[in-house]
């Protein structure tokens, strides 16, 4: 009796790793020839998606994740490869605001007000994908963030009818961000549950028209 749960414990276990995996190389592959590292390899698009993320560490640093895709949004808005950027993040608790943080670092390098836009409810990376199309009108952007996060961001925008692109800003070592590039192997195969069960944003709300 034992064995035979063992047994049972570890197909299932062999089935979790080997659906991680698959997950990984599937968004991976589908995203290939679509995310740009360099401003003359990135199309023009009228949005550009800042994917968000909290500006300090728990030990108080800037995180450098949060740093590189400031950088990124000014040196595209000012190229002239995005004419708007929406920015799509997290301001679900009291002190934790991440689309008016980046929009006050994003203003101090340059970038006037007129160009940003505000999604207070991109609590995931789906809700701020389908939150693009859905509350702001916008199926064909260019999504913002480091190179794995395009990747699945990318993902799931094809999977909603949209066309994405997306630029990679600059990427830190796997060292420095060994927890976030852990994750995302589990965000990717949760992705897929995500798209199987139909799972949409928390939020919708009114439309909003950018430009």
């Amino acid at each position: 009796m034992i064995w035979r749960w063992i047994k049972r414990l570890t197909v299932i276990g062999l089935l979790v790793i080997a659906g991680v995996f698959l997950s990984n190389y599937m968004v991976s592959r589908s995203a290939r020839g679509k995310v740009h590292n360099t401003l003359a390899d990135t199309p023009i698009k009228k949005v550009g998606l800042l994917l968000g993320t909290g500006k300090h560490l728990g030990s108080g640093y800037i995180n450098k994740f949060y740093q590189y895709r400031i950088e990124a949004a000014v040196e595209l808005y000012k190229a002239g490869k995005i004419k708007y950027i929406l920015i799509s993040g997290d301001n679900s608790r009291r002190g934790y605001d991440e689309p008016t943080s980046m929009k006050e670092d994003l203003m101090a390098a340059g970038v006037p007000e007129t160009a940003i836009y505000l999604d207070y409810a991109g609590f995931c990376t789906l809700d701020s994908v389908v939150r693009c199309k859905m509350v702001f009108g916008e199926k064909d952007i260019l999504v913002i963030s480091q190179q794995f996060h395009n990747e699945r961001a990318l993902y799931l925008a094809k999977a909603n009818g949209m066309t994405a692109e997306g630029h990679n800003a600059k990427g830190v070592s796997k060292r420095y961000g060994a927890k976030t590039y852990a994750r995302e192997y589990l965000a990717r195969t949760k992705m897929f549950l995500d798209l199987l069960f139909g799972n949409e944003p928390k939020f919708l709300g009114k439309k909003i028209k950018i430009g």
